[in-house]
């Protein structure tokens, strides 16, 4: 069965599903935060196959959230290392371990996260007060990326205000 592509889509989620959605590309991640940079060592952690791991590192690198860079000449050797981007990926992460800890974890958290001396986890705050984040708190508007041409279907428009002054237009 193919897949519906999403890296088009006026939605950042749909867009990060595209890159990030299967099961495979989070764990993936998850190693190289956990420090894990070698193929061998990434598949032996997730027993994962060969060919499988060498497509998601391969779109990682195309997507720049990873580079590929050689630990050994003879015969040539790659580990793979978080960019910018793909370092900024760790809160998302965090975020989804304290989900499953909260919900899927009735014995308690299977790994602990430690912010220099202690304990923590990711909790998602306003970037402007500083305040936890609540669905029932948060609205969304139309924002400066979403095409022009969509803007006045019904369906956008019955959904998402076009709010100019909370998006920076």
């Amino acid at each position: 069965m193919k897949r519906t592509p999403f890296a088009d889509w006026p939605c950042s989620i749909a867009r990060s599903v595209d890159l990030l959605g299967d099961w495979w590309t989070p764990l993936v991640l998850r190693e190289a935060f956990y420090g894990t940079r070698r193929f061998d060592g990434i598949q032996r952690n997730l027993r994962i196959g060969r060919n499988i791991l060498t497509q998601r590192l391969k779109r990682l690198v195309e997507e720049g959230m990873m580079e590929r860079v050689p630990y050994q000449e003879r015969p040539q050797r790659y580990e793979y290392v978080l960019t910018e981007k793909g370092r900024d990926f760790f809160p998302v992460l965090a975020a989804m371990m304290h989900w499953g800890d909260k919900w899927l974890s009735p014995d308690g958290p299977p790994i602990n996260l430690l912010h220099h001396d202690h304990g923590t986890h990711a909790e998602v705050v306003c970037a402007e007060c500083r305040e936890p984040l609540e669905l029932r708190d948060v609205s969304a508007t139309l924002g400066p990326g979403f095409p022009e041409r969509l803007r006045s279907r019904p369906d956008v428009a019955g959904r998402f205000p076009d709010d100019s002054s909370a998006n920076g237009r």
